[in-house]
C-alpha cells in the first residue's frame, strides 16, 4: 500500500473519531469574525494579516491534537509532511479532501482543495475583492509547521470564493530549525 493511500486512510479514520462541529455554525461564526475584523480595521490588507496571525496561533496549538490523535510521530521529509497536512490534517479538522502538487523547487508545494467549509454562504462584494477570506488556513499551516521545526511561508493563491475552480494554499519551506535540548548538567 502506498504512503499516499495510508495517509488518506489515516485521515478518514481520524475524521470518523473526531468530535464534529456543524459546518454551518463554523461558517457563520468565522464570517462574523471576518466581518468584525473588517469593521475594526477598515483595511483589507490589515485584515488579511490579522487572519493569518490568528491562524498561526491556532496552528501552534492544533499540532498537538493532530499528533496525539493520529499517532504520527515524525515525517521523514517535506513530501511526507505535505501529504500529512493534505490527507490527514484537512480531513481531520475540516472534513475535506486535499491534494498536493509540487512547485518547480522541491521546497515548494501547493495544497488544493474544494468545498472549503469556511466559505459557505459567503459572497465577496467587489470592494473586498482583495480579501483573502480563508487566510486563517495559511496561518494554521505556518504555525503547525513552526512547532515541528519548519519555517515556511504560506500564500492563498486561489479561492473558490473568487471564482477559481479550487482553493490553493502555496507553501514554501524556508528552513528547518535545529532542535535544541538542554543538557542534564545545565
Amino acid at each position: 500500500m502506498s504512503l499516499h493511500t495510508k495517509m488518506a486512510r489515516l485521515g478518514d479514520s481520524t475524521f470518523s473519531t473526531m468530535e464534529k462541529v456543524n459546518s454551518e455554525l463554523l461558517a457563520m461564526t468565522y464570517g462574523a469574525l471576518v466581518t468584525t475584523l473588517i469593521k475594526d480595521f477598515q483595511d483589507v490588507k490589515v485584515v488579511n494579516t490579522e487572519l493569518e496571525k490568528m491562524g498561526y496561533n491556532i496552528g501552534v496549538r492544533l499540532i498537538d491534537e493532530f499528533l496525539a490523535k493520529t499517532g504520527v510521530t515524525q515525517c521523514r521529509n517535506l513530501k511526507e509532511t505535505a501529504h500529512s497536512i493534505a490527507k490527514i490534517g484537512f480531513k481531520m479538522f475540516l472534513g475535506i479532501n486535499a491534494e498536493v502538487t509540487w512547485g518547480a523547487d522541491a521546497r515548494q508545494f501547493s495544497i488544493e482543495f474544494k468545498g472549503n467549509p469556511l466559505i459557505e454562504f459567503v459572497e465577496l462584494p467587489e470592494k473586498f475583492k482583495n480579501l483573502d477570506y480563508s487566510n486563517l488556513l495559511c496561518g494554521v499551516i505556518r504555525g503547525a509547521l513552526h512547532m515541528v521545526q519548519m519555517v515556511v511561508t504560506t500564500e492563498l493563491r486561489k479561492s473558490e470564493l473568487k471564482g477559481d475552480p479550487v482553493s490553493e494554499i502555496y507553501v514554501t519551506l524556508k528552513q528547518h530549525l535545529a532542535e535544541k535540548f538542554k543538557g542534564e548538567d545545565d
